[in-house]
């Protein structure tokens, strides 16, 4: 014999409505915790490109493509000696490097570090040089040349950035190949460029893409020694 439906029991009303809002509250909350726990994903802008360097010549870089050049490379000849230089085109940028002091002289020598791969560039990176860097100098230009600064025959090597773009901070990265011999047989080259589009967010130098994959962080772990920007 088949049983008659029972009919749903109805709440008292002041219970519903009690119930009705704490659903509410938990949903809000719920949300709330949801956005709290997603954190602000990066999106890093790599420009993947070939450029060399000429004897006698420079090559600007405008790391974020806004029209305005954020650094220079220069690479200056001189009777006895030959230069491979950064600067800044404003005051404020700044590359990753250390203090040289000349023996023999009072002369202080501000060098660009050669970063290695999975380096992290960002605010607490406390070795941002001011002004021009060197990245290499060359004296003597013979068989015999004396070299200063890490980026001889550097290959894949990471000069670590910081620039600012209305008026805020970000950071990014230059990777360039330098092979240095003599006058007429050297060659440089930038081979990439990236940075961060979120203001005051660390970069990995190598970094392609938005989200520190296995390998780069990795990396980053492995040299995170490297506190005085890659001097040895």
């Amino acid at each position: 014999m088949k049983r008659p439906a029972r009919a749903p029991s109805q709440l008292p009303e002041s219970l519903q409505k009690r119930l009705s809002a704490y659903a509410l509250v938990a949903g809000a909350a719920g949300v709330g915790v949801l956005a709290l726990a997603q954190p602000t994903e990066a999106r890093v802008v790599y420009t993947r490109t070939h450029k060399g360097l000429l004897w006698r010549h420079s090559l600007n870089l405008d790391l974020n493509h806004d029209g305005v050049n954020d650094f220079r490379f220069h690479f200056s000849p001189g009777p006895h000696s030959a230069g491979l230089g950064v600067s800044p085109l404003n005051k404020s940028n700044e590359a990753v490097g250390y203090s040289y002091a000349f023996r023999r002289s009072n002369r202080v020598g501000v060098y660009a570090s050669a970063l290695p791969a999975g380096v992290r560039i960002g605010p607490r990176q406390k070795n941002f040089q001011q002004g021009i860097a060197e990245l290499l100098n060359v004296y003597g230009l013979t068989s015999s040349s004396i070299f200063f600064g890490q980026w001889k025959d550097a290959h894949g090597r990471y000069l670590g950035l910081k620039f600012v773009v209305s008026g805020e901070t970000h950071y990014g990265w230059a990777r360039l190949s330098v092979h240095i011999v003599l006058v007429g047989k050297s060659s440089i080259y930038l081979n990439g460029y990236a940075y961060e589009t979120i203001p005051n967010k660390p970069i990995i130098a190598g970094q392609e893409h938005g989200k520190d994959n296995a390998t780069l962080g990795r990396l980053a772990q492995g040299a995170s020694g490297l506190s005085n920007g890659g001097k040895p």
